[in-house]
């Protein structure tokens, strides 16, 4: 058992025992069992540490529809929010920031194709739950390991822009022996359309006179995702 002068001050002071007991939870191993507004209340509590920060993590949790859209929002919009500034919106987007960095490291530490579910896991975090279209592009060298995770466009709700050309570029300029393009698709649904089918194709075709493969080009969604290699669309 966690025994912490602060915990016990907390649970026998008047109004601090709900966050004391919070904290308590955490500190045990019980965390998991702690509902989504709970962890965003006490996020909020180590910014907003005078203030009873429940009813805004419940009022934050409905409006964005979940902990996961909440983290992902932008922070100009959570900004927005009434009751939340710089520093609330900071407390909540480190902890996006951190598991982002703990999801990515076998992607950036080890090679892409014999780490391809933890590289799903990482892009379904980061973009699932976009609510605009994001291009990516890995460039990978000869062992297939990462050397760039580049954005290459962002655009309206529902589409972006990418270029053959300006990819392939990219790709020689760095020296990518391959490469893995990926996007999303805020309306959740990762069906590919037929623009994708043929940038996709165009892409491919570039790279191969030019010795850059196309390993895979994945689309994101909230209901999950779809590869272009698994479909035999490339």
């Amino acid at each position: 058992m966690v025994k912490d002068p602060e915990i016990q001050s907390d649970l026998s002071s008047h109004g601090s025992g709900h966050r004391a007991r919070l904290r308590f939870r955490i500190l045990t191993g019980q965390g998991a069992g702690l509902h989504d507004h709970e962890l965003v209340e006490y996020l909020l509590a180590l910014a907003i540490p005078r203030r009873d920060t429940k009813p805004l993590a419940k009022q934050l949790i409905e409006e964005f529809g979940g902990f996961s859209r909440l983290l992902v929002s932008d922070a100009d919009v959570l900004a927005n929010f009434p009751g939340m500034g710089e520093t609330s919106v900071a407390a909540l987007k480190i902890v996006q920031v951190a598991a982002l960095r703990l999801i990515a490291e076998p992607v950036r530490t080890q090679p892409i194709l014999g780490s391809w579910q933890a590289l799903l896991d990482y892009l379904r975090a980061d973009m699932a739950h976009l609510a605009h279209e994001r291009v990516r592009v890995l460039h990978l060298d000869s062992r297939n390991r990462l050397i760039r995770d580049e954005l290459v466009s962002e655009g309206s709700i529902d589409q972006a822009a990418i270029y053959t050309r300006e990819v392939i570029k990219r790709a020689l300029a760095l020296g990518s022996a391959a490469i893995i393009l990926v996007h999303n698709h805020p309306s959740g649904d990762s069906t590919p359309s037929r623009q994708d089918i043929a940038i996709t194709r165009d892409i491919c075709a570039a790279g191969h006179t030019l010795g850059i493969s196309v390993h895979d080009h994945i689309i994101i969604g909230r209901d999950g995702h779809t590869s272009f290699r698994s479909k035999g669309l490339i």
